[in-house]
């Protein structure tokens, strides 16, 4: 009986000593120790700690970071012995929000406070509420490239930071109500909501540029993971940090609540046009210089419009959700009458030209016809009934202009897939207008559409208002130059050396004939909407080693498919499909990622200048855009988002 009563009795954990160090007291200060027991929960330790200090402030923010197992210990009432630490542990008490130094796309920094222990897609979701930047899932993180600078420039140059580590959440007639606190802080909001003027030429020549595919996988190495926090991933207080548009998909982009996101989205493809990220057409970018001639003219007199009051904002939303149940009813009409209408035919003599094929003749004519999303070609037009030359099915072709306005070449280059790679094809047009249809079906039967789409006069119309802009006007006053302009900063630096700003002047001039009567937010969104035509836009770019493969080649990611290049000459060799992919998975222990597609297609790469995270996450991220609709716009489903791009099993 007396056994029975000493094993009834309840057993008491010995106790041991923790050491936690607690930033407050000091780099200097030693860790302080104190008595636990394994059963102690997380929240029992912090109170034992915060008691000891005997310092009266406000802890709340506080938590405890594990150094050697580089975790964050959240969940208050986990015990130790859950959490299995033991006395060698080495703990941290430090606060989870921190000062950070972020680069913005137009290239000035804000000191703000942001989130160090969640993971960084939430950070940026913090960062985007405080800036009023609508979509974050858009947007993300990575370390700026680090350059090295010589004595003089380091002195020269000081780093101006616009400090906002004082900011509330608050929004006050479409500006955030910290904003509001001072004159510098309305400025601050200015700096994010209007254009700033051209950077000097000297600024431009001196930033670091993406000149081979290489250079430009490099850059895309650095994005930090968006599941895993910043102290996880090294960044450290005070840390510099560039926030950027990482999906090259743009929501829902309404100029009345999108002052910040608008004008941050002009400043990074102000940026990609000038340092030679993507490539354009000497007449593209003496149309991009007008445009920003245009907007920083505009910017300094035209001004900023706010969002309109709560009522206002009331009605509005109430006529978008009357707005969506009509587009519902009418879509499913429109569905109703696109099956049983018949998608017509488009027409024409063009001239083909096929690069890689071993002849010397140039430009052929047949005559063509466009069906569904293929084009067939014929000897003549009375050979039409009969069978065609050949047949191309554009669904899945890469499709890009060929274009000089001034010249009169009207081209359209198509890179059809095939079984032994991409077949490449140029087609060229007599005129505008016939260039502005052939275009506007190509794109769309690259797309899976057909000219019975309701898309396609849209298409034309906005074509044939961008080789508009692009036409000269011999009748406009272009002699009277302004003395304000400075050709140099509104283009990049291969004209520099190309051209004398003399030559440069009027040439932009003339361009901007065309755009000179458009509103700000008018030539903002025509700017974006020339970049999005570019071929090479939204490309990401990835060195990797396709399994099998002896040598390296690039991946690239885009916003609706994979390509695949030749990293020697940079010709596309194969492109696949997001809406053909039926899986994808990572094995980490080799970091190799497998992708099958329909068709019984199967690739396999490693990654050479990325870890294999960082495609998986691009992947994941691009489709988990493509689930978002207007009706959801102001949900955002985190749980999908991180299902998708965590990549720690096959989806």
């Amino acid at each position: 009986v007396l056994m029975s009563a000493i094993f009834s009795l309840p057993v008491s954990m010995a106790a041991w000593d923790l050491s936690v160090t607690v930033e407050e007291l000091g780099p200097e200060a030693p860790p302080l120790k104190v008595s636990v027991t394994s059963d102690l929960h997380i929240g029992g330790v912090i109170l034992k700690i915060v008691e000891k200090t005997q310092i009266k402030k406000d802890w709340s923010d506080h938590a405890l970071w594990w150094e050697q197992k580089q975790q964050w210990l959240l969940r208050p009432s986990w015990t130790l012995e859950k959490y299995e630490i033991h006395a060698d542990a080495r703990l941290s008490l430090t606060p989870q929000h921190k000062p950070l130094r972020l680069g913005l796309p137009n290239g000035t920094t804000l000191r703000l406070q942001a989130c160090f222990s969640r993971p960084v897609f939430q950070t940026v979701m913090g960062v985007c509420h405080l800036l009023n930047l609508r979509h974050p899932e858009e947007l993300s993180l990575l370390r700026p490239m680090e350059v090295k600078k010589k004595k003089k420039d380091k002195e020269a140059e000081e780093e101006v930071v616009y400090d906002l580590t004082g900011s509330a959440h608050t929004l006050s007639n479409g500006m955030p109500m910290h904003f509001a606190d001072s004159l510098q802080t309305e400025a601050v909001y200015k700096m994010l909501s209007v254009s700033l003027p051209a950077p000097a030429p000297e600024t431009i020549t001196k930033m670091p540029r993406t000149t081979s595919l290489v250079d430009k996988a490099q850059v895309h190495s650095r994005w930090l993971d968006s599941s895993r926090s910043l102290l996880q991933q090294g960044v450290q207080e005070h840390d510099r940090l560039l926030l950027r548009f990482k999906y090259y998909c743009f929501h829902d982009l309404d100029p009345k609540y999108d002052a910040v996101r608008l004008t941050q989205l002009y400043e990074q493809a102000r940026w990609a046009i000038l340092l030679e990220d993507v490539d354009c057409t000497e007449e593209e970018m003496m149309l991009f210089a007008a445009l920003q001639y245009h907007i920083g003219k505009v910017s300094l007199s035209e001004p900023q419009p706010m969002t309109s009051c709560p009522a206002m904002d009331d009605l509005d939303s109430a006529l978008q959700c009357l707005e969506v149940k009509m587009e519902a009813e009418e879509s499913i009409t429109a569905d109703m009458l696109e099956t049983m209408t018949v998608a017509p035919e488009l027409q024409d003599y063009l001239k083909i030209f096929r690069p890689k094929r071993l002849t010397l003749k140039g430009y052929k004519q047949f005559w063509f016809a466009f069906n569904n999303t293929s084009i067939s070609y014929y000897k003549s037009k009375e050979e039409s009934l009969k069978e065609p030359i050949q047949q191309m099915n554009l669904k899945g072709c890469e499709v890009a202009p060929d274009v000089s306005v001034a010249g009169q070449k009207f081209c359209i280059r198509l890179l059809i897939p095939g079984a032994e790679g991409m077949n490449e094809v140029y087609l060229r047009c007599e005129n505008e207008l016939q260039y502005s249809r052939w275009m506007a079906a190509c794109r769309l039967a690259s797309k899976g559409k057909t000219l019975a789409d309701s898309s396609f006069s849209s298409e034309v119309q906005n074509i044939q208002s961008f080789l508009a802009m692009q036409r000269t006007n011999p009748g406009a006053n272009t002699a009277q130059t302004d003395d304000s302009i400075n050709t140099y900063s509104l283009v990049s630096p291969r004209y520099h050396k190309k051209y004398k700003a003399k030559q440069l002047t009027p040439r932009i001039l003339e361009a901007y004939q065309n755009v000179a009567q458009l509103p700000l937010t008018d030539a903002l969104l025509r700017f974006l909407q020339i970049w999005q035509g570019l071929p090479d836009f939204g490309v990401s770019y990835f060195v990797v080693r396709f399994k099998g493969c002896r040598k390296d080649e690039v991946l690239g990611v885009t916003n609706n498919r994979l390509i695949r290049i030749d990293l020697s000459i940079g010709d596309v060799v194969k492109t696949w499909r997001y809406n053909t992919m039926r899986q994808w998975n990572v094995n980490w222990d080799i970091q190799q990622m497998a992708i099958e597609f329909n068709g019984n297609v199967n690739i396999a790469f490693s990654c050479v200048t990325a870890t294999c995270k960082i495609v998986h996450e691009y992947i994941g991220g691009y489709i988990f855009m493509a689930t978002r609709t207007k009706e959801q716009a102001e949900v955002l489903n985190q749980e999908l988002f991180f299902k998708l791009t965590g990549g720690h099993e096959a989806i």
